[in-house]
Formats: structure tokens, sequence, C-alpha cells
């Protein structure tokens, strides 16, 4: 467990984490998208993005508890990376790829990061990106990728990833929801 700042502190998720997961990522999503997207739009995403429960079992994918005497321990925020084929999704996602990825030729894939409405600008994001990073170098990768939403990619880019490739998400409804394919090269780590 990662402690930082007064009282928030990461871990790994558990499967019995994902109800609770799945609630903060449908506020993340329904609340947080709403000033880039028109409501057809934000409704849209639900389809493509959410819990990928392959993360849990993996064991790559983190939350952030806070526990100040507030929240008193409840999630803040999540999120993590992959040694995976798949760039964004959660279970119902079409398109998914569990292919293993070979990190001397392909880059980690950073995934399904979420941060509640209540804990925005407070190094939630940061804090998870931190770790997802650290723990794909230490698995030999020397890049990363993820697919950024318009709400995510400043994160990402004060975090020093750089657009690859913009594209969209099609969705039943026939929205196509924009997406940044955006990439880093991580910083070297000593074995």
């Amino acid at each position: 467990m990662t402690t930082t700042g007064a009282s928030l502190r990461l871990r790994l998720a558990r499967p019995e984490d994902m109800p609770a997961l799945s609630a903060l990522m449908n506020a993340a999503i329904g609340e947080l998208l709403s000033p880039f997207l028109p409501p057809g739009g934000v409704k849209a995403s639900f389809e493509i993005m959410g819990l990928d429960s392959q993360l849990i079992a993996d064991g790559t994918y983190f939350v952030v508890e806070d526990f100040s005497v507030s929240a008193g321990g409840k999630i803040a925020g999540c999120g993590g990376w992959s040694r995976r084929a798949t760039l964004f999704g959660g279970d119902h996602s079409a398109g998914r790829d569990v292919a293993v990825l070979d990190p001397s030729r392909d880059a980690a894939r950073v995934r399904a990061m979420y941060t509640h409405p209540d804990h925005t600008r407070k190094g939630v994001g940061r804090m998870v990106l931190d770790a997802c990073e650290a723990a794909a170098a230490g698995e030999g990768f020397t890049r990363c990728e993820l697919a950024a939403t318009l709400g995510g990619e400043p994160l990402y880019r004060a975090c020093g990833y750089q657009d690859i490739e913009p594209f969209t998400a099609a969705t039943s409804s026939g929205y196509e929801v924009p997406l940044i394919r955006m990439g880093k090269v991580l910083p070297s780590v000593t074995r």
C-alpha cells in the first residue's frame, strides 16, 4: 500500500471492490464528461467505458481510498495498466483482445482511469498513473499507451503523454465517442 498526502492511500483492487468501482465509474462518466460531450455523447460513452474485471484478475488495477474523516475510506479513484492488447473498454465492450503484449516491442496499456467527481484535482489520477507506469516499467515495458477521453486528456498531457492519433469509438446509438490515442516513453528502471 502506498500513502500520499494526509488521507489518500493506494492499493491493488480486489474482486469485492467491483460494485463500488462500477458506481464510481458511472458517476465519473456521467458528470465529468458532460462539459465535453452533449448528453447523447455522455450516454453513448457508457457503452464503451466501464469496469474491466480482467485488470483486477491480472493484479494490475489500483484503487485510491480517501481516509479523511469525511470520506472514511471510500474509493476516490481507480485505474490500471495492462499487459494485454485491449486499449480501452469494459467487460461489456466490443472488440476486446486478451492477447499478451511483448514488452520488448509493445507498449503497456493504461486502462480504465476514473476519479470520483468529489475528488477531482486532488492528485488521485496522477497517483494512479504513477503507480501504473512504475508497475509496467518494472515488468520491462518501455512505453505506455492509452485512449484518452476529452476529459482525461489534460491530465495525461500534464504527465508527459503525447498524441499519437485522434479516433472515435462507434456505439449502437450511432454516436462516435471522440478519443485520443496517446503515448509516453517510460523512464528506465534499474533492475
